[in-house]
C-alpha cells in the first residue's frame, strides 16, 4: 500500500463527498484518511445484550431492543413539532420521539416495519420513551466489521442536524478500515513494540474501533496512549537535551556582598529549608555555563518572591541586570513595593514600568537601563517593548508565567544577543503529568511548606438561603478589626448565565453594611487604573472593611489584615481558581475563613469541586483532581490559552502512569543518542517531525 493513503482528501472516502467533507473539516478538523482512522471513541458499549420492552424502565442507561413499528404521528406545531413513532415487540410497545430531521425519519416509520433500536429511555408524563433513538434495519447489522462493542464518537450539533451521528461516523470508519487494514505502516520501531510487548499498530487500530474482545480493546488503548505519550515526552527531552548542549549561559561565578548583606542583616524572616534547598538548586544551574530554564512552584504564601529576589541580587552581585515580569500591573505594583522595601538600605536601584507609566519617567528608565545605572525592573507586559533595552541582562523572572503567551516570553527572551536565566514562577500546583509535559524541559523546583506560624484557612460551603448567616459572620470579623473579601465571577448581571454579579452584589453589601460604620471599596478590570488603584489603597491601607471585586485580585494581591474570603457563585470557577482567590487571606497571625457561596442548583461535577475544596487546603492534592475532573485544557489557572498538544486519546489526569513510563522509555533512547542522530533513528525523526513540526522553535523558549 502507498503511504500517502492516510494524506488524502476525506472528500474521496465512499460516503463523504465535498459537502460532508467539508462539515468534518470544520467541526472536528478531519481534513484526511488519517485524521478519521485517528479520530478516536469516547466510549464503547456492549451491544450483544437485547432488552424485551416489558423490562425497559425510565432508571435504565443506555439499552436495545428490536422491534416493529405500530404507527407514527405528528404533534405539536412550530418550533414545538415532534414526530412520534409506536412499536411493539409483543411483550409491549414504547413511543420514539423525534424533534429534527422530521419528514426524512417519517418516510422511514412505516408501519409493520422492523428496527432495531438504541437509546437512552427517560420518562415524560409518567410514561417512557425514547428521544432520537439510532435505528437499524435488523437485515443490515452485519455489514460492518464484527464487534462485541461498539464504539461512540463525539460529534456537534451541526453534525446531527446534517445526520452526521456517531453511527454514521462508525460506518465511515468501517469503510475505511476494510480499505486499510494491515496495510497501515508501523509508526514505532520493531526493537520498541517489541520489548514492550505493544500491540501492532494495524490490529490497535481495528480493535480501538470495532473491539474483537474487551481485552483486545484495552491493549488497543495502552499502545495508542503509550504511543501518544512516548513521543510527547521524546519531542520534549530531546528539545531539552539540544538546549543543554548549544545553547550557553552566562556564568554567575560568586555569592557576592550584596546577597550576603541581605541574607545576614536584612532577610525578613528566616528562610524555610524547602527555600534553602530552591536557591541551591538556582545557585548550581546559573554558574554551569548552561543557561537555565526552571520552574518554581509553591502554594500561596511559601515564599517565592523572596527567593526571586536573592536570585536576582546573585545575578546584580555578578555585574547583570534582572527583570521580574507580571502579568498585572496590581501585580507588577505589588512586586516593585515589596522589592523596594525589602532592599531600600542595599546599594540596588529598583525600577517600575507598566502601561500606565509616563512618557518622562520611560525616558529616565530606559536611559538607565541602557547605562546599567537600574540593576532590576519590574513589569507589566510593558517590559517586551522593543524600546525597553538592557545593558546586561542576565537573568528573568516571570510570575505566574502562564499567563503570559509562547511569544510574549520569546521577546523577552530575545532582549539579549545570549539568553539570559530563565526563572518562571507559579502559585498554582501544577499536578507532576501536566508539569512533566508543558513544563518537561523545565527543571522543576518545589517549595512544599509554608513559613512558620501559619494557621490553616478554615473552609466551608454555604447555599444562598445562608446569607443571612454569613452576613451575621462577615459582621463580627469586622467588629474584632478584620476585612474581608467578596469576589464575584461577573462585574454585571449577564442573560445567558445564573450567576451572582458584583454590580448588584456591591449594592446588596452596602444596605447590609451601611455607612458610616462600614466602608466598602469596588475593583474590577472594567475601571480606570487610577479608580483601581484608589480602591485597592483603601482596602490595603485598612480604611475599607469590605472589597468587593472580581477575579483581579486573584494573585499578588498581599494584605495580612484580611482573614475571610467569599466566593459568590462558587460554582463558576474551577478547583485551582478557587484555590488560588482563598489564598489571598491566611497571610497573617489570626485565623483565616473561605465561604463558598453557591446556589442549590449544582452539577455532580460542582458538587465533587466543592467537596474538594472544602476538604483539604493542599494545593497539589487539589490541582491533581483539577485535572482528573476537567482535563489540562480546561484547567483555569494553570494552562496558557490553548494546550500545546494535541492529545486525541490519552488524558493526563487518568494515564499518569503510563505516561511516566513513557517518558522513562524516551529518557533510555536519548541516554544512548541524544539528537537522535545514530543510523535506525529514522523512523523516530520522522515521526516527531510529522507530530510536532513547530515544536522545535517554540520549546527553545521556557
Amino acid at each position: 500500500m502507498q503511504t500517502d493513503i492516510l494524506d488524502r482528501d476525506i472528500k474521496f472516502l465512499a460516503g463523504v463527498g465535498p459537502k460532508r467533507a467539508e462539515l468534518l473539516k470544520k467541526e472536528l478538523n478531519i481534513n484526511t484518511f488519517g485524521d478519521l482512522l485517528f479520530y478516536f471513541p469516547y466510549k464503547h458499549v456492549d451491544r450483544t445484550r437485547f432488552y424485551k420492552i416489558s423490562q425497559i424502565s425510565g432508571d435504565l442507561p443506555y439499552i436495545q431492543f428490536e422491534g416493529k413499528i405500530i404507527s407514527a404521528r405528528y404533534t405539536g406545531s412550530g418550533r414545538n413539532k415532534r414526530l412520534t413513532a409506536s412499536i411493539s415487540d409483543g411483550t409491549g410497545s414504547i413511543e420514539l420521539v423525534w424533534f429534527r430531521g422530521l419528514r426524512w425519519i417519517a418516510d422511514l416509520m412505516k408501519p409493520g416495519k422492523q428496527f432495531v433500536v438504541y437509546g437512552k429511555p427517560t420518562v415524560f408524563n409518567n410514561k417512557v420513551n425514547l428521544v432520537h433513538p439510532e435505528m437499524e434495519d435488523p437485515g443490515k447489522q452485519e455489514k460492518t466489521i464484527n464487534a462485541s462493542l461498539q464504539s461512540f464518537y463525539n460529534t456537534s450539533e451541526k453534525l446531527k442536524n446534517s445526520f452526521i451521528t456517531s453511527r454514521v461516523i462508525q460506518k465511515l470508519q468501517n469503510k475505511l478500515l476494510t480499505m486499510v487494514y494491515g496495510k497501515i505502516p508501523e509508526t514505532l520501531p520493531g526493537n520498541i513494540t517489541g520489548r514492550l510487548k505493544l500491540a501492532g499498530l494495524n490490529e490497535a487500530l481495528l480493535n480501538i474501533h470495532f473491539p474483537q474482545s474487551p481485552e483486545l480493546l484495552k491493549k488497543a488503548e495502552y499502545r495508542l496512549k503509550f504511543e501518544e505519550l512516548f513521543y510527547l515526552q521524546l519531542g520534549i527531552l530531546r528539545q531539552k537535551a539540544d538546549r543543554n548542549q548549544k545553547i550557553r549561559g552566562f556564568v554567575f561565578k560568586r555569592v557576592g556582598r550584596l546577597l550576603n548583606s541581605f541574607y545576614h542583616e536584612h532577610l525578613p524572616f528566616e528562610l524555610t529549608s524547602a527555600q534553602k534547598r530552591v536557591l541551591r538548586e538556582i545557585r548550581k544551574d546559573t554558574a554551569t555555563g548552561r543557561q537555565m530554564n526552571r520552574l518554581l512552584q509553591g502554594d500561596v504564601g511559601s515564599g517565592k518572591t523572596l527567593v526571586a529576589v536573592m536570585s536576582m541580587l546573585i545575578a546584580v552581585d555578578n555585574g547583570f541586570q534582572a527583570c521580574l515580569m507580571a502579568p498585572t500591573e496590581i501585580l507588577a505594583t505589588q512586586h516593585y513595593s515589596t522589592l523596594s522595601k525589602m532592599l531600600e538600605k542595599l546599594p540596588v536601584k529598583v525600577g517600575l514600568l507598566t502601561g500606565s507609566t509616563r512618557k518622562n519617567k520611560r525616558i529616565v528608565l530606559h536611559d538607565q537601563l541602557r547605562s546599567g545605572e537600574m540593576h532590576i525592573l519590574i513589569g507589566t507586559h510593558a517590559l517586551i517593548e522593543e524600546s525597553v533595552r538592557f545593558r546586561q541582562l542576565g537573568l528573568v523572572v516571570i510570575d505566574e508565567q502562564h499567563r503570559f503567551g509562547v511569544a510574549q516570553r520569546a521577546k523577552m527572551w530575545k532582549k539579549n544577543p545570549d539568553p539570559p536565566h530563565v526563572l518562571v514562577m507559579t502559585a498554582t500546583p501544577i499536578p507532576r503529568t501536566l508539569a512533566m509535559t508543558v513544563y518537561g524541559d523545565l527543571e522543576v523546583s518545589v517549595i512544599d511548606e509554608l513559613p512558620p506560624g501559619r494557621k490553616a484557612i478554615i473552609s466551608a460551603h454555604y447555599y444562598d438561603s445562608k446569607r443571612e448567616v454569613l452576613f451575621g459572620f462577615m459582621r463580627k470579623q469586622i467588629g474584632l478589626g478584620r476585612q474581608i473579601y467578596v469576589v464575584y465571577p461577573l462585574i454585571s448581571e449577564s442573560e445567558k448565565m445564573d450567576y451572582k454579579d458584583l454590580e448588584d452584589g456591591y449594592l446588596s453589601i452596602t444596605r447590609a453594611f451601611p455607612q458610616p460604620d462600614y466602608v466598602v471599596s469596588i475593583v474590577h478590570g472594567k475601571m480606570k487604573p487610577a479608580d483601581k488603584e484608589t480602591g485597592m489603597q483603601q482596602f490595603i491601607s485598612g480604611r475599607a472593611h469590605i472589597l468587593v471585586a472580581t477575579t483581579v485580585i486573584e494573585v499578588g494581591v498581599d494584605v495580612p489584615n484580611a482573614s475571610v474570603m467569599v466566593i459568590e457563585s462558587a460554582e463558576r470557577f474551577g478547583l485551582s481558581q478557587l484555590h488560588q482567590l482563598r489564598g489571598r487571606v491566611g497571610r497573617g497571625a489570626d485565623q483565616s475563613y473561605c465561604i463558598f457561596m453557591t446556589s442549590y442548583k449544582l452539577s455532580n461535577e460542582a458538587r465533587q469541586r466543592m467537596k474538594t475544596i472544602t476538604g483539604t487546603n493542599d494545593g497539589f492534592e487539589i490541582a491533581e483532581a483539577d485535572l482528573k475532573l476537567r482535563g489540562p485544557g480546561d484547567m483555569e489557572g494553570t494552562m496558557q490559552s490553548g494546550f500545546p498538544f494535541d492529545l486525541k486519546i490519552s488524558h493526563l489526569g487518568k494515564d499518569n502512569q503510563i505516561l511516566e513510563y513513557a517518558r522513562q522509555q524516551a529518557a533510555v533512547i536519548l541516554d544512548e543518542d541524544p539528537l537522535l542522530e545514530k543510523p535506525g533513528q529514522e523512523l523516530l525523526r520522522k515521526q516527531l517531525q510529522k507530530l510536532h513540526p513547530e515544536a522545535d522553535n517554540w520549546r527553545r523558549i521556557s
